[in-house]
């Protein structure tokens, strides 16, 4: 892990006051960064939430109260650049402005009351750190949640840097590309990380200053430069790109589980890819923000009728 100065440790935060000018259900619209209760880079605790980022300038920590606005507290190098950023961070870049002309022309019951509840505040972040959300994304590819959130919260703690400031017990920043590249092979294997998917965050690795200025561009632009690269594909690349980039039409094409979440929610059936493309359509160019809408929302889940997908355990192998 990298180390970090007691002085930025201990160091006074910066601070920064910003008033959506929209409705914003923070907890829903940024828990989308969140890889479990567990994850060491974002934590939800007293009413505020945590969340440390690898900056260009280097690791920080962010705090996000709510009072009659947001309140942010950033502490060590990349507080600075947090802050900046702090309006993407809290989702300006989405653009919701037609969803509800989108939702008249093509209305369905399930979508209109989950937006209902969150007060039309489900809205898309954008970090703009492209290779630190490909990075966790690839680490997700087939695998389980539980087997992937295992893997993140491992390498994060033994590759990544000190949260700045006084941040919960556990955080941690993500490495920067560097470290990833530094790590050797029974390091992976030890947080139960494949060949396939070690050689594809190495491959990011290497473009990751590239694919960090792809992220202050056009979300297609990312995608297609994202899906050039080793081991990458359409689902991994909208993955990264609805959390670095408020990519709210971003198809996570390629889930094992979600076109039946989707179909069973808005149709009352199974989907493959296809299907489920087909049913989003008309929410277009919403259709990742209605995928989420069905995630938070009442909607009917998909009947278990046969045994789970089991995590597998790498480290045997």
């Amino acid at each position: 892990m990298r180390a970090i100065s007691a002085e930025a440790v201990a160091a006074s935060p910066l601070s920064r006051d910003w008033q959506p000018p929209f409705p914003l259900d923070l907890r829903r619209s940024l828990g989308h960064l969140a890889r479990g209760k567990g994850d060491p880079t974002q934590r939800l605790t007293d009413g505020a939430l945590w969340r440390t980022a690898p900056t260009p300038d280097g690791p920080g920590t962010i705090r996000l109260r709510r009072t009659d606005r947001i309140h942010a507290d950033a502490w060590g190098p990349g507080g600075p650049w947090l802050l900046e950023h702090l309006p993407s961070l809290l989702c300006a870049d989405d653009d919701v402005s037609d969803f509800s002309g989108v939702l008249d022309a093509a209305p369905h019951p399930v979508l209109s009351e989950a937006w209902r509840l969150c007060g039309g505040g489900l809205r898309f972040p954008a970090t703009r750190l492209l290779f630190d959300q490909v990075s966790v994304a690839v680490l997700e590819q087939k695998v389980t949640g539980i087997e992937a959130r295992r893997s993140w919260r491992e390498l994060v703690w033994r590759f990544g840097s000190p949260a700045p400031g006084p941040a919960p017990s556990g955080m941690a920043v993500a490495p920067y590309p560097a470290d990833w590249l530094a790590i050797p092979d029974w390091e992976w294997h030890k947080a139960g990380v494949d060949l396939s998917r070690r050689r594809a965050i190495r491959a990011a690795a290497t473009v990751a200053a590239r694919l960090d200025q792809l992220a202050h561009g056009p979300v297609v632009n990312a995608v297609r430069v994202l899906c050039t690269l080793p081991g990458i594909g359409p689902w991994t690349a909208a993955e990264a790109v609805q959390r670095a980039m408020s990519g709210a039409d971003a198809v996570s094409v390629g889930d094992f589980h979600l076109p039946n979440v989707v179909g069973w929610a808005l149709v009352g059936r199974k989907l493959d890819d296809a299907g489920m493309l087909e049913v989003l359509a008309p929410y277009a160019p919403h259709r990742a923000r209605a995928i989420r809408l069905v995630e938070v929302g009442p909607a009917q889940r998909p009947p278990r009728r046969g045994p789970r997908f089991s995590p597998r355990d790498y480290r045997r192998f």
